[in-house]
């Protein structure tokens, strides 16, 4: 099992930063791969940034340029790093873990944190 505690998530305003925190329980973190999606209202969930065991990181085009993710193995936990916001980065952020176990892989959630831009 692997819970997921996200934070960070706020009210800002248009060019602005802030940093989403998700800390993970578990032994295994490290062989996790860690993603962040976001939920607009309205809209479906949609993955904006991975990052895989060995560190690799992929984002979506509408982020690209502008948001980090990163992981600290040492303290279980994966960051994102969103600079630049704009009010289309409005949404609720869930941290998510796809965590091996045998021939499976488990994916676990986060409750998700708010995130509001406003221009």
């Amino acid at each position: 099992q692997v819970q997921l505690v996200e934070s960070g998530g706020g009210l800002v305003q248009a060019g602005e930063s802030l940093r989403l925190s998700c800390a993970a329980s578990g032994s295994r973190f490290s062989n996790n791969l860690m993603a962040w999606y976001r939920q607009a209202p309205g809209k479906q969930r949609e993955l904006i940034a991975r990052i895989t065991s060995g560190g690799s990181t992929n984002y979506a085009d509408s982020v690209k340029g502008r948001f980090t993710i990163s992981r600290d193995n040492t303290k279980n936990t994966v960051y994102l790093q969103m600079n630049s916001l704009k009010p289309e980065d409005t949404a609720v952020y869930y941290c998510n873990a796809q965590s091996p176990s045998g021939f499976t892989t488990n994916a676990y959630w986060g409750q998700g944190t708010q995130v509001t831009v406003s221009s």
